[in-house]
């Protein structure tokens, strides 16, 4: 018996400042209810979609945006959400600003079974931008001083009646990222984004933008036979424009459904999660065919050596 899940990508369009947290858990809300409404098991929000993309503005003190940060999960502003899918019987992925209780601060997402229960958390691994500030850019990108850097990996859940991941955003553009889950056998991996048009470092990326984002989820997904489901936070927010073009991509590495928009927009897609074997019993047979021991410098060596 093939093993389906129906999925939703669920695509937001700019969430500006004065956008409380309430206002966004209701749009929230309505794209759960669309998924439901579509058949969705699971439904994919984007990274940091409970608030604007605060990086993009400098602080003098480093908790200057601690009021973008969730300190629980669920919280009283959000639990509607949680007591939605339970109702609804859909899961859901929501990717958020953390703030723990001994002062970290991460970039996470978490990952909601249908009846509401917590699966697990992923922090983000590889983050992008500068730390300090550099007021000649048109908007900045300060990642690097509001968020650290994981150290927990790239777990894989039993969950949805199939083996899951997560990554985020820039995640996404580093091999590494699918091949770590890849070999524990992830058949769909869940990656929200967040991503400007214009890029300061090199402006002549801006017009492939939308070709780059594709490019490596579609080659995570092929290399690795496994579904991707790619979610943007998009449009002009707060002046600046960000990447929609939110994909869910086939374990072929073919992208079997995209938004044609730039706001809140649910795509959705029936996986077959069996067809990830056509891939990883063939081609991409790891047991067969890689060669760890070829492969050292990818652990061992961090910049370019001559």
């Amino acid at each position: 018996m093939t093993r389906t899940l129906t999925v939703g990508a669920a695509q937001l369009g700019p969430i500006d400042r004065e956008h409380t947290r309430e206002m966004v858990v209701e749009r929230l809300v309505a794209l759960l209810r669309q998924g439901a409404d579509a058949g969705c098991d699971l439904v994919v929000f984007p990274e940091l979609a409970l608030t604007t993309f605060f990086p993009r503005w400098y602080t003098e003190e480093l908790s200057g945006h601690d009021h973008y940060y969730e300190t629980e999960m669920p919280s009283p502003v959000t639990q509607p959400l949680f007591d939605v899918a339970a109702e609804l019987g859909v899961g859901f992925a929501l990717g958020y600003a953390e703030l723990t209780a001994d002062g970290h601060r991460y970039n996470t997402t978490v990952l909601v079974e249908r009846d509401g229960s917590i699966v697990g958390r992923y922090r983000k691994t590889h983050i992008p931008g500068h730390e300090d500030d550099e007021p000649w850019r048109e908007f900045q990108h300060l990642e690097r001083r509001y968020f650290e850097e994981s150290n927990e990996g790239f777990p894989v859940w039993e969950a949805f009646g199939g083996r899951i991941g997560i990554a985020t955003c820039n995640d996404r553009r580093w091999p590494e990222t699918y091949r770590e889950m890849g070999l524990q056998g992830v058949e769909m991996i869940l990656i929200g984004y967040n991503t400007p048009i214009h890029y300061a470092p090199d402006p002549t990326q801006n017009r492939l933008q939308g070709f780059h984002s594709h490019l490596v989820m579609q080659a995570g997904a092929y290399q690795n036979g496994t579904w991707v489901v790619g979610v943007a936070k998009g449009g002009c927010e707060e002046g600046v424009e960000s990447l929609a073009e939110s994909a869910i991509i086939a374990p072929s590495g073919e992208i079997v459904s995209q938004t044609a928009t730039d706001g809140d927009e649910l795509i959705v897609a029936t996986a077959d999660l069996d067809w990830c074997n056509d891939y990883k019993n063939t081609l991409f047979d790891f047991d067969r065919y890689r060669r760890p021991e070829m492969y050292g410098r990818i652990t061992s060596q961090k910049g370019v050596v001559t």
